[in-house]
């Protein structure tokens, strides 16, 4: 073994010891979504369809020598003039953010596990995630190459969705060259045929979009859209790449397509809502609810009228 191997197998082995095998057992859980431990040092756990809950504890001291070893291996020092830290968990690509004092009353994080399991949409049936008319409607739109925008707030559960329709198209339409890309590794995809491109500080999202049509997509997928790369990739879709799915913050499905405006301005004062109305097809909201994670709306974008965009309801849709 290397030394460099040596060296990131003895840091493995310390940031497990930190943070305990309550913690480490669930991030091999496949049902597991989001691990948090809030300032007054209790820890968290939610799971797919389920309500966030109570699960241990971590001492305030723990919790620093966790953070401070995660930093470590990112190069960056965590301090009270530099409380914040955001990269990934060395040996499973988890999300992990986290804060101390002076911001907090005491350290806090938040580890957003890196999936595992992909669930089907027939789980998200069966878990109460989404009725049957949604998954059929949604499914359609999938096999039928039509755009999807998955729109919900922070933790709502986004990128879970948009694996489950990656897999959708992995089951159904297996020859498709996939191209992905996103800034942190959450999309999981089982296509043999695939692209997986991640951005960096250096390498924009709109850099590897506008890369992304020269490796002969047939679908494109972005992990989460939030600023200009928006038009790259809309004018994409709408131009002899459509069967993409895309990720956005918004807090109804109406919303996302507003916030895709917001975005586009970012690259152009020109109005780009019948680019918008046109490039879309479906758009999916997914909140949290009482019970845990729920497909609350499904539209079906229909144009831009030079007013609003015209747009029908899933059920009315599936009605038709």
């Amino acid at each position: 073994m290397s030394t460099r191997d040596e060296r990131a197998q003895r840091i493995t082995e310390k940031l497990r010891r930190e943070l305990g095998s309550a913690v480490c057992d669930l991030l091999v859980d496949p049902t597991v979504v989001e691990i948090v431990l809030n300032e007054a040092g209790v820890l968290w756990v939610e799971r797919l369809g389920e309500p966030m809950r109570p699960f241990g504890k971590m001492a305030a001291a723990q919790a620093e020598s966790l953070m401070a070893t995660v930093a470590s291996t990112v190069g960056v020092d965590l301090t009270r003039d530099n409380p914040i830290l955001e990269c990934e968990l060395p040996f499973d690509g988890s999300r992990f953010s986290a804060v101390i004092p002076p911001v907090v009353e005491g350290p806090a994080f938040a580890i957003r596990r890196r999936a595992i399991k992909v669930f089907s949409l027939d789980d998200y049936v069966e878990q109460g995630v989404m009725t049957e008319m949604q998954r059929d409607l949604i499914g359609r739109a999938v096999i039928h190459r039509q755009n999807l925008l998955v729109v919900g707030g922070t933790g709502s559960g986004k990128t879970t969705l948009a694996n489950a329709l990656i897999e959708h198209i992995a089951r159904g339409l297996p020859d498709d060259r996939l191209v992905i890309i996103e800034d942190t590794r959450e999309i999981q995809c089982s296509c043999k045929n695939k692209l997986q491109m991640r951005a960096s500080e250096t390498v924009t999202m709109d850099r590897l979009l506008k890369h992304t049509l020269r490796q002969r997509p047939d679908r494109i997928i972005v992990g989460e859209v939030r600023g200009a790369e928006a038009l790259t990739l809309l004018k994409a879709w709408n131009t002899g790449h459509p069967g993409g799915v895309a990720t956005i913050h918004a807090n109804s499905a109406k919303a996302g397509l507003t916030r895709l405006e917001q975005m586009i301005s970012e690259a152009t004062a020109a109005p780009m809502q019948r680019l918008i109305g046109q490039a879309v097809d479906w758009v999916v909201f997914i909140a949290r609810a009482p019970g845990g994670r729920r497909v609350e709306d499904v539209i079906r974008v229909r144009e831009f009228d030079g007013h609003d965009y015209i747009t029908t309801n899933g059920a009315e849709y599936g009605a038709e």
